[in-house]
């Protein structure tokens, strides 16, 4: 029995081996064609191997190793008092689970080597990935990308707009490199921009943990794909090759210049407010809190809040009217009970009233129990799961506090 097995592990071995030559073996004539697409010299060659997913697996949970668990408890209490993720949520767990189960490839721009899993099938697939892969190893040798991703706070709204960049960049590529192969302009057809776009993330009953997580959650994956893979379409027909620069040497500051690349065009930046503090609510009280995080939010945070909450078309058209957004988590140093206050600026009075009464939807849908005590039209005050609330309407922003005793 064990021969029998050695026998056919050799021979698996073997064809993967010639399967493995077969593959790397495009690296360079790949590199000089998105030369081409892009007008990037290639500096250098890209070492590239076939990765077990185990190791894979292992891999991304030494990365969360490394992490500050601090950072990392952090994160996952905010989404969950923004009612993103359920309370039993792990963040780790779920973020090793879900990369496991997506990827097909990786590019380690720290040690300048690629990596395609071996659970990626042979073929078209393979090759897809291994372009999209080099795309992101060329760019990196003319815009490092660790320097680019580490400008600001990595929880900001505008480094997941310069996640979009990167990845819906190496997306275009992809398909542009595919279009040239067959005969065809390096760019993506108009009519096949969609499809492309809307191809991001395999669910189904394959991918389980893709298809029950957290609307959130699989947006975060997604976005940087398909919306950024819309935004490269949009700065290459309004630059040419010179957009492959551009949007590193001027990246985009917020979400909704990915969405709406017209913004980025015409520099339009976030308008982002300060959040609130604790003190005018507090008083002497707010002494005993410290901050545990913060950040800023944008349409991308909006528009998936409000989608979860209120449904696609009421949630998208709302959110496309922030101008910006910050929050502030609050711990107690005592107790560690958590209080999240957060503000948004919108584009009009109107934008901010509608956001106003969309949100005391999301507050009743995130909470088993809501009892409000006060409802003026301008402040909306009760009680939820969390504590005491308070949401105030102030022109043209919204003010909320939430986990208050």
């Amino acid at each position: 029995m064990f021969r029998r097995i050695l026998l056919v592990a050799v021979f698996a071995s073997a064809a993967l081996a010639q399967s493995v030559n077969a593959l790397f073996n495009q690296v360079n004539p790949i590199l000089e064609d998105l030369s081409k697409i892009t007008g990037w010299k290639v500096e250098h060659t890209v070492p590239a191997q076939i990765l077990p997913k185990t190791s894979f697996r292992k891999y991304m949970e030494d990365r969360l190793k490394d992490s500050n668990p601090r950072e990392i408890h952090a994160e996952e209490l905010t989404l969950k008092m923004f009612g993103l993720v359920p309370r039993d949520f792990n963040l780790a767990g779920e973020t090793v689970d879900l990369m496991s189960e997506q990827a097909a490839a990786f590019y380690d721009y720290q040690k300048k080597r690629l990596f395609v899993l071996d659970s990626t099938p042979d073929g078209d697939e393979q090759r897809m990935a291994l372009v999209h892969e080099l795309a992101h190893a060329l760019a990196d040798q003319h815009h490092p990308l660790g320097k680019y991703m580490k400008q600001g706070d990595p929880d900001d709204d505008a480094s997941t707009a310069r996640q979009a960049v990167m990845e819906g960049q190496a997306n275009w590529l992809t398909w542009a490199y595919i279009a040239v192969h067959a005969g065809g302009k390096p760019e993506i057809p108009p009519r096949l921009l969609d499809e492309i776009a809307a191809s991001a993330g395999a669910n189904g009953p394959d991918f389980p943990v893709y298809t029950n997580a957290p609307l959130y959650i699989r947006e975060s994956l997604v976005f940087p794909y398909n919306q950024g893979t819309r935004f490269q379409d949009a700065v290459f027909h309004q630059f040419g090759k010179e957009g492959f620069d551009e949007v590193f040497l001027h990246p985009p500051q917020s979400t909704q210049q990915i969405i709406h690349p017209d913004g980025y065009f015409a520099r339009r930046a976030p308008s982002i407010p300060d959040p609130p503090a604790l003190e005018p609510l507090l008083g002497k009280e707010a002494k005993q809190f410290h901050i545990l995080t913060d950040g800023a939010l944008g349409e991308f945070d909006f528009s998936a809040l409000l989608r979860q909450y209120v449904g696609e078309r009421e949630g998208r058209e709302a959110a496309a009217h922030v101008l910006g957004g910050s929050f502030r988590l609050y711990q107690n140093k005592k107790d560690k009970h958590a209080i999240l206050a957060y503000a948004s600026r919108w584009d009009s009075p109107e934008a901010a009233k509608t956001y106003f009464e969309l949100y005391r939807r999301v507050l009743k849908g995130k909470w088993q129990n809501m009892d409000i005590s006060s409802d003026t039209g301008s402040i909306l005050a009760g009680n939820g799961d969390n504590g005491r609330f308070e949401v105030r309407l102030i022109g043209s922003s919204v003010e909320s506090y939430e986990g208050m005793r």
